[in-house]
């Protein structure tokens, strides 16, 4: 687990260890999508991991899905997150933040404007979400025209620069977990007969176009991508093609220079090897559930160059600590991951190397 430890190199930053922090949604946010006073102290906790991976921020009104997710496309935003950067920076971190779009997975009782979900296609979900008066069943969403998917775009460049002017070290833009990007992926979710819809190429086009866009507002080596391949969460299924639109996807991603990509794996190896082979910058792979025992593996066998974890962080500030000199972790506490205050947030204890057992 040594090389697991070691300073690395992604674009123009040197990371302190090959861990990251994985985004984590935990609608601390205010309504506004301002992200909260704790939210500094929450990431200036776990600023050891050589890079942090903000949880999911929407790029506009149409990208949100859940209550109290913070946004980044307003000066509040922006204002909110550089006391986020400006505290990690201060520690020593490095911070991307996520541009998360849900797409379809959203209710309008969760939005400011009570606004109706947006996806390639008007399909819904089948399944339900947390509103403010309980589960409710999600509704279909409406399906985007064409010059709404340019704005869209423009949506996430514009996302992408407010993020650096808010002290980002870059951006994440995630295209993975059954949200907007996936959905195009999805012929279960994305029956459009237009350039976004059927073939492999027009499937993969949103992902690409809003890539391309975003390298150009704020530079290919400030951004990244995580995919997720395979998932079927929430009605999406990519089918027999899924692994031929990876090939392909990953293929066109890898011309734009990104500095790196992020893949939630699900249990194809073969794909996983296969996207290693393709992609030559920076892999960041997250396992989920992975045994402590195994934490650095990916790295050792040059799989990856970072592995990322989220729920060990979420409940070990001093994560690195704690596998670096073998000491007991703490268990999360699933009934505070989503909203609430201090507790399950910023109220986790550190352990100091003394305290080994």
């Amino acid at each position: 687990m040594n090389q697991i430890f070691k300073p690395i190199l992604i674009g123009q930053y040197q990371l302190a260890n090959r861990l990251a922090m994985a985004p984590m949604t935990r609608s601390r946010a205010q309504f506004d999508g301002t992200p909260s006073e704790l939210a500094a102290e929450y990431y200036t906790q776990r600023a050891s991991v050589g890079l942090i991976i903000a949880e999911g921020a929407q790029p506009s009104e149409d990208g949100q899905g859940y209550l109290a997710t913070p946004g980044i496309y307003t000066d509040s935003h922006i204002a909110g997150w550089k006391k986020i950067t400006n505290a990690i920076h201060a520690k020593g971190g490095r911070i991307f933040i996520q541009l998360m779009h849900v797409g379809r997975m959203s209710h309008p009782d969760n939005t400011p404007h009570h606004r109706q979900a947006v996806a390639p296609s008007s399909i819904a979900p089948g399944t339900v979400t947390f509103t403010p008066t309980g589960m409710q069943e999600i509704p279909k969403p409406r399906a985007l025209t064409i010059k709404e998917i340019k704005q869209t775009i423009q949506d996430f460049r514009h996302a992408a620069r407010s993020a650096i002017e808010a002290g980002a070290d870059g951006v994440e833009i995630h295209g993975a977990n059954a949200y907007l990007f996936q959905q195009f992926f999805a012929p279960t979710a994305n029956t459009r007969t237009d350039e976004y819809g059927g073939s492999i190429e027009n499937r993969a086009r949103f992902a690409i176009e809003v890539a391309t866009a975003i390298a150009e507002e704020i530079g290919a080596d400030k951004t990244a991508i995580r995919l997720s391949p395979g998932s079927l969460l929430w009605g999406i299924d990519e089918g027999q093609e899924g692994p031929e639109l990876y090939h392909y996807l990953v293929k066109e991603l890898n011309k734009l220079g990104l500095v790196y990509l992020h893949i939630m794996h699900l249990g194809n190896e073969t794909l996983l090897q296969d996207i290693r082979q393709l992609w030559t910058q920076a892999l960041i792979v997250n396992r989920p559930g992975r045994p402590r025992e195994q934490i650095g593996t990916d790295v050792e066998s040059g799989l990856a160059d970072l592995e990322s974890y989220g729920e060990m962080i979420l409940a070990n500030p001093d994560f690195v600590n704690r596998l670096q000199q073998n000491l007991p972790m703490n268990e999360a506490d699933k009934t505070t991951y989503y909203g609430g205050d201090a507790k399950g947030y910023v109220d986790y204890p550190a352990l100091n190397a003394s305290d080994k057992i």
